[in-house]
Formats: structure tokens, sequence, C-alpha cells
């Protein structure tokens, strides 16, 4: 099982209320309501091995040179020389991301994140190395991409909380966007996502990106129609497809999830019991983590 720990703890964050808080009065919400995540997805689901995939460099500048815009509406804090931009996050969620890290090493929990990658590319790297089923837990449909049936990959998209879980398979992908797995990365980048500035194909929604995949079986098809003249494309899709030939051209290594991150070594074996109790009892009484630390301690128990 592959977290993708930042979709899950920004969901937690707005799903607790912010009342949750530590003894000093500071917001834990997303702590908490992280840590009754986990122990769900555990209680439900029994994976053997657990990561949680971290965004070591949420905006990696390899991808901002080649589309200026992606993500540049998210960014607080211009930093340079190197260094990653800081992220627009709630005030009271930031400080609490060191302590959900800190929370994760004492339980033993592998916690993998490597710049200059997001953690979609850890996750792809990882499921792409795996000899098992993989089950990839993300409120970020960008990672559709990974589903694989011949290798037992899925994702598993929260729809309120992680209590109710879409299952995401090839026959679901099918059903909705038209596409496998492997097609979701064309109809992403001819859609395009506001949320990640990703401009897409002016003129090409959802619908229209699934049809042109559909009739001509991948981006690189869809852009050989572009130019012949026996292929039917409408006027319009014709001119808006050649004049985002630019675009077209460096959007899949942007959108694409990369699969050769080169990763530290850890043991993503699910624990049974803390590695550090002494400093996560610590880390309890500090923070107040009570009832939702019992209850993943509880669960990773049994």
């Amino acid at each position: 099982m592959l977290l993708d720990t930042a979709s899950l703890y920004f969901r937690a964050y707005f799903g607790v209320p912010e009342s949750v808080r530590a003894p000093d009065g500071t917001p834990v919400n997303a702590v908490r309501g992280l840590l009754d995540f986990i122990a769900r997805l555990v209680q439900d689901h029994r994976p053997d091995d657990l990561v949680a995939c971290m965004d070591a460099d949420w905006r990696p500048q390899w991808r901002v040179d080649l589309i200026p815009t992606y993500k540049a509406h998210r960014v607080a804090v211009e930093t340079g020389d190197g260094v990653p931009d800081e992220e627009t996050v709630p005030d009271t969620l930031s400080p609490q991301v060191p302590v959900i890290e800190a929370v994760l090493d004492a339980l033993g929990i592998a916690r993998v994140g490597v710049s200059p990658y997001e953690a979609d590319d850890v996750i792809g790297t990882l499921a792409g190395r795996a000899t098992g089923p993989v089950d990839i837990v993300t409120g970020d449909r960008d990672l559709y991409q990974l589903v694989d049936d011949a290798r037992r990959v899925r994702v598993l998209y929260p729809l309120k909380g992680v209590g109710t879980l879409q299952v995401t398979d090839e026959s679901w992908l099918r059903g909705r966007y038209g596409v496998d797995g492997g097609g979701y990365v064309d109809l992403a980048l001819l859609r395009g996502d506001p949320s990640d500035g990703l401009p897409g194909v002016p003129g090409i929604g959802e619908k229209t990106a699934a049809k042109l995949l559909d009739a001509f079986g991948d981006l690189a098809g869809i852009m050989a129609a572009v130019d012949d003249p026996a292929a039917r494309l409408t006027p319009s899709q014709r001119k808006r497809l050649d004049e985002s030939r630019a675009y077209v051209a460096v959007a899949p290594k942007v959108v694409r999830v990369a699969d050769d991150v080169p990763l530290p070594g850890f043991d993503p074996a699910l624990p049974r019991e803390p590695r550090d109790p002494a400093a996560l009892e610590a880390l309890a009484e500090r923070w107040g983590l009570g009832n939702a630390l019992q209850r993943l301690l509880l669960t990773l128990q049994a």
C-alpha cells in the first residue's frame, strides 16, 4: 500500500475540525486525522507493506522548465538557488507536517521522499518495481495513469474519508474515461488541469479528448492525424492541435510520473510495534494524540 501522504493529510486537515488541538492549543487536526486514516486503511485492507510517500519537492524545476505554469499559482514564496519554492498551505497546517513526519518515524512506518521529485514519482517508481499487488491511496486523479490490471496495480480514491473508497481499476477507467491506465496520461494532458497549471489544448475537453484517443489510439496517432488531410478531425480541432504542438511535445514528461527515482534503502514492512516507543510516547503527550494514536497502535498489533 502506497500512500500519497500530502493528499491524505490535506483531506484530514479539511475534514477534521480545527478545534482538535494539542494541550498548548496548537491545532493537530491533520495529524490525528491522518492517523485515523492509516488505522482504517490497515484495518480494512491489511497490507503487508505500507509506504508513506512524500513530496521532497512539490514543484520540481525540471517540470517547470518544460511548462513554466506548472503549479505556478500555488507558489507562496519563490526561493531560488535550487531550493524548492514554498507552497501555499494553510497557516495552521504547515506546522503539523513535521509532527506527522516525526510520528510516522517513531511508529516505524516507512516514509520516503526524494528531491527533486514529487510523491507521485516515488509512487510510480515503487509501483513499477513491485512484484505483488499494489494499492495506491490518493485523492489525486493523476495517479490513475498507474492503474494496471495485469500487474494488479489499482488506485483507492477516497470518496468520504477512507472508509468509502472508489476502487479504480482498468474497467472503471474505461467506463468513466474510455481509456486504460496508460491512456490516462494522454487524456490528462489534452484536457489540461487548472489545479496543476497545465493548460491543455484549448477547446479539447475531457469528452473530446476521449473521442480523439478512441479514434486515433494515442497522442502520437492524434498528432499524426493533424498532418493527414484525410483524417477525421474538425477544422477547429486540427487548428488547435496544430497550434499546440510545442505544448504537446513537452507535456508527456511533465504529466507522466517518473519511474526511475533513485530511492534510498528502507524497510516497507508494516510495523507491529513502534520503532521508538519513547519518542512516540513523548510525541503523544506533547501533541495530545490520544485516542487516534491508540487506535492505530491497536490496529497494527491486531
